[in-house]
């Protein structure tokens, strides 16, 4: 009976348990069906010769454990052997391109690729050239600086395979004849430096990849040095470490100009470029001896117009310095300032870091894995700790690529007048690098923590605060940890104190991301009571529950009516009330205090969440919107209500104006005039970071709006009437950009010169209040500057003049492609005429011979 009620299923089911896991060799197990039928066959799928190509071109140099000359030979291979297919040709020409212009680190090991297969199938090499030079031109019309400067590092790399000897230098010399006509033009020019920048980064690898042009290397060089060497009109407002201060870590450093002093002396020791990797090494003649080496195919160099005028481009350039945390140094964890290698390393890591944007993940791995593209014996072993760095003997590496990385990484962030990307991106990508190495990344991010803290006082106070907007996310990200008791002595400094400034600030970012309770938990007990339990309430109090203050019944009043979403006449009715008893009380604006009441309350209703207050703003928009025309005052005290009742946590007010400035209920001026006029405390408030915050969200506004109209402005074939009214817009908001920017400079300049109301200009505390006017006045300044550099008349006509410029050029271009195909449609035509023509006369030719013969053998059955 137990065999007859076992009734288990046969075959392939048999045995089977839900609940069992698949193992690793399961399928090798039941291979062996038991109901009797064969084995199933598994299908194998090989990898085509495309996919296995992009694989190995993508993935070349990534791995340590290979060697990227074996690699390189192997691709090579791979494409040679392929070349006849048209679709893998196509592949690997566009592949090798895109790979140039997205990835800078494998630049030298595609072009050894190149170069491999240049031995073997030269005709497929031309193609990858000329695709190149596409690019390259592309690149070059659109002001693409970066892109042009990849492209043009790759013909660099592939200086041996030119006829011409100069090759890439023909080129450079172009490049150096239109940076000299921009700065002839223009002290302001920023241009021109670029184009120099770009000469002098592409030497190097010129000089690696053939050497024997040492010497157009060192004539290019005493070109340069006119330009490198010149200080630029704009370098002021770019330094990070402005004044004189001797407390400074370092100077303006040019980038041009080390890069000239650094090729300057690379020269002296015999160009070595020893970070450079070598990955072509030339092979020998076949059936010959060590001695004899292979012909290799010669190609023309490209043929790349530099146009004129020159495209700036669409973001703004300007003369770059070289910032650093860590170079020059006791212990040299990355290169010093004089070494070449630290511009080339610097270069590569940035551009990586920029164009990768779309994906910080794989951004962050390359750069933790950056000595995998260089040359061997450039870095330490990864992970290698900071006090083991000092024991390694002097003949060793002691980079470190930590070290490097995070050092790019900052100099974007921390760079003037402005970042490339959104700076939550290089916020991220430091995270990702902490989350994949955090043994070798962490040491290096607190060393760089302590470094920027103990120059707060002699930096720009842009970046100081871009610094401690990173810091707070950062630590939010790591449950908000840090060493605070390292800072127990400026915790107790004076609150105008850059660096208790910068406690403050950070800790107010922290509480916007967690709660105040929680970060009062990471500070050491002994520091002073830096987050009052007043910040723990989640909704503040309303002032108007207590009858001591002014129209309290009002208030509350207002408060249910608002609640009740109450028609606009039975509010209305209320603070009419509110009108009569100022007007008692001999109030000279009457509109004030009603307006106080009435935003009040909408703080107060609004307090659970930023859509609540945002709803609350929308239903109550028509009556915010009408109390600026009649009252300026009124509008400004708008701005008051909100920092009244949201006083212990600032952060939640900032995000209400700015919305309110959505809203246009709040106009751009009167946020500057309330915080540079109205609060200004003596000077004492331009210590608060959201102040800073606030005044630089407005400007912003402001700016981006006057850009937007320039950039619709230059919007191609737009109806005459459009650009007029776009030009009468154009310059309303110019000039109203101007005026901002003029009352914030009266204002701050006037605390730096100890002009403020109430001013202690002999102790202490003045003469921080005074520095800290100073660092406003920079700031704004610079960022005055750069719009005008932007959004100004001469700038945009200048962008008006390349834009008709690049219109005419591109008509000159369909014009000569029309006259071209219409030459070869002529030709086809002529060609299909004298076709037909030698049809017709061979058809009549043979059909004589038909007819003779024809009679010749009638003539012959006529015979007897």
């Amino acid at each position: 009976m137990a065999d007859a009620d076992d009734r288990r299923p046969s075959g392939r089911f048999y045995n089977r348990n839900p609940k069992r896991k698949r193992g690793r060799y399961d399928d090798d197990e039941f291979e062996d069906r038991r109901d009797g039928r064969a084995p199933m066959q598994r299908r194998r799928l090989e990898e085509s010769s495309i996919l296995k190509l992009r694989r190995s071109l993508l993935t070349i140099a990534e791995s340590p454990a290979r060697d990227a000359q074996d690699d390189a030979q192997d691709i090579a291979r791979i494409a040679s052997d392929n070349a006849e297919d048209e679709d893998f040709k196509s592949a690997f020409v566009h592949l090798t391109v895109q790979l140039v212009g997205e990835q800078p680190f494998k630049i030298p090991f595609t072009a050894a690729v190149v170069l491999y297969l240049n031995d073997t199938k030269p005709d497929l090499v031309k193609e990858v050239l000329e695709e190149a030079r596409q690019v390259a031109q592309e690149k070059l019309e659109a002001g693409n600086w970066r892109g042009f400067k990849l492209v043009l590092r790759f013909f660099a790399c592939l200086q041996g395979l030119f006829a011409d000897g100069e090759g890439v230098f023909s080129i450079l010399d172009e490049l150096f004849s239109r940076a000299v006509d921009l700065q002839a033009a223009s002290s302001e020019d920023a241009v021109g430096l670029e184009l120099v920048k770009i000469i002098l980064l592409t030497i190097p690898y010129v000089i690696t990849a053939s050497p024997g042009l040492e010497q157009n290397a060192l004539d290019m060089l005493e070109k340069t040095e006119i330009v490198a060497s010149a200080p630029h009109a704009l370098e002021p407002l770019v330094d990070p470490y402005p004044g004189e201060s001797e407390d400074k870590p370092f100077g303006f450093q040019s980038v041009i100009g080390l890069l000239q002093k650094q090729l300057q002396k690379e020269a002296s020791r015999g160009w070595k470029f020893s970070c450079i990797p070598r990955v072509y090494i030339r092979r020998e003649k076949e059936g010959g001896n060590a001695d004899e080496e292979k012909v290799t195919t010669q190609h023309s160099f490209p043929a790349i117009t530099i146009p004129s005028p020159v495209n700036p481009g669409h973001r703004p350039l300007f003369p770059e310095t070289y910032f650093s945390l860590y170079a020059d140094q006791d212990v040299e964890t990355v290169p010093k300032t004089s070494d070449i290698a630290s511009s080339l390393l610097r270069d590569a890591l940035v551009d990586t870091i920029n164009i990768l944007d779309f994906n910080r993940i794989a951004c962050a791995k390359f750069l933790l894995e950056i000595d995998c593209y260089w040359a061997p014996g450039t870095f330490v072993k990864r992970a290698t700790p900071f006090d083991k760095i000092k024991d390694i003997p002097e003949d060793q590496p002691t980079w470190k690529p930590e070290d490097i990385a995070v050092d790019a990484v900052f100099s974007q962030i921390l760079s003037l007048p402005s970042a490339e990307h959104k700076l939550v991106y290089y916020h991220s990508l430091i995270t990702e690098s902490c989350k994949l190495a955090p043994a070798a990344v962490a040491p290096s991010l607190g060393r760089a923590i302590r470094f920027l803290f103990r120059h707060l006082d002699v930096m720009d106070m842009e970046i100081s605060y871009r610094y401690m907007d990173w810091f707070g996310h950062h630590l939010s990200n790591f449950e908000f940890r840090w060493k605070w008791v390292e800072w127990t002595e400026d915790a107790n400094r004076s609150d105008l104190h850059p660096r208790k400034a910068f406690i403050y600030g950070a800790l107010d970012k922290e509480i916007r991301l967690s709660f105040a309770k929680r970060i009062r938990e990471t500070l050491p007990a002994e520091w002073p009571d830096l987050i009052p339990e007043v910040k723990d309430k989640d909704t503040p109090d309303f002032k108007y529950d207590s009858d001591q203050t002014p129209y309290a019944a009002q208030g509350r009043e207002i408060l249910q009516l608002l609640k009740k979403k109450a028609p606009e006449e039975d509010i209305q009715e209320v603070i009419n009330k509110i009108h009569e008893q100022a007007a008692e009380h001999g109030v000279a604006d009457p509109l004030i205090p009603s307006t106080d009441a009435y935003m009040t309350c909408i703080c107060y209703i609004g307090s659970k969440s930023l859509s609540h207050v945002l709803s609350c703003i929308e239903r109550c928009k028509e009556r915010l919107l009408g109390v600026g025309p009649a009252s300026e005052a009124a509008r400004r005290q708008i701005i008051s209500s909100v920092f009244d009742y949201w006083h212990a946590q600032p952060g939640i007010a900032v995000n209400i104006v700015d919305k309110l400035l959505n809203y246009t209920i709040l106009s751009p001026l009167s946020v500057v005039h309330w915080a540079l006029n109205d609060r200004l405390n003596a000077g004492r408030v331009l210590a608060e970071s959201w102040v800073y915050e606030m005044v630089a969200n407005t400007v912003g506004k402001v700016t981006n709006r006057v850009r937007q109209i320039v950039a619709a402005k230059l919007q191609r074939g737009l109806p005459v009437e459009q650009v007029h009214t776009l030009d009468e817009v154009l310059v309303k908001e110019r000039e109203a950009m101007r005026q901002l920017f003029t009352f914030i400079d009266d204002a701050v300049t006037g605390v730096a010169g100890g002009a403020a109301d109430q001013f202690i200009e002999a102790d202490e505390s003045g003469k921080l209040v005074k520095a800290w006017g100073e660092r406003w006045a920079r700031v704004f300044r610079r960022k005055a500057a750069v719009e005008e550099s932007i959004v100004g008349e001469v700038a945009v006509e200048a962008k008006i003049v390349a834009m008709n410029a690049a219109i005419e050029a591109e008509q000159a271009k369909a014009e000569q492609i029309k006259a071209e195909q219409a030459e070869q449609e002529a030709a086809a035509a002529a060609a299909a005429l004298d076709t037909n023509g030698a049809a017709g006369n061979d058809a009549a030719n043979g059909a004589a011979e038909a007819i003779a013969d024809n009679n010749g053998a009638m003539a012959v059955d006529d015979a007897p």
